[in-house]
């Protein structure tokens, strides 16, 4: 599990905020908050208002959402949010 990847994209109504990979993804999920893995099982949830972060590469990116919906299926994450 340690060379699997995800693939995150988040978007808004503006557009493409990001795009990229990562080995940990943390989500303001609308009843509590959630990590999500590689090979995480499908799920599709409610986001409420916190900070998505993404860790890749050693690194951690932050970005502050209001709401959104998020789905992870095939190590993919998509994001729609509004900031």
């Amino acid at each position: 599990m340690a060379d699997k990847k995800l693939t995150i994209r988040i978007l808004t109504p503006d557009g493409t905020l990001h795009e990229g990979t990562a080995s940990a993804v943390f989500l303001p999920g609308a009843v509590s908050p959630f990590e999500v893995l590689p090979d995480h099982a499908p799920i599709i949830s409610a986001l409420g208002a916190g900070d998505i972060r993404i860790e890749a590469d050693g690194q951690e990116t932050r970005f502050p959402v209001r709401n959104g919906m998020v789905r992870v299926r095939n190590n993919e994450i998509t994001v729609c949010a509004e900031l």
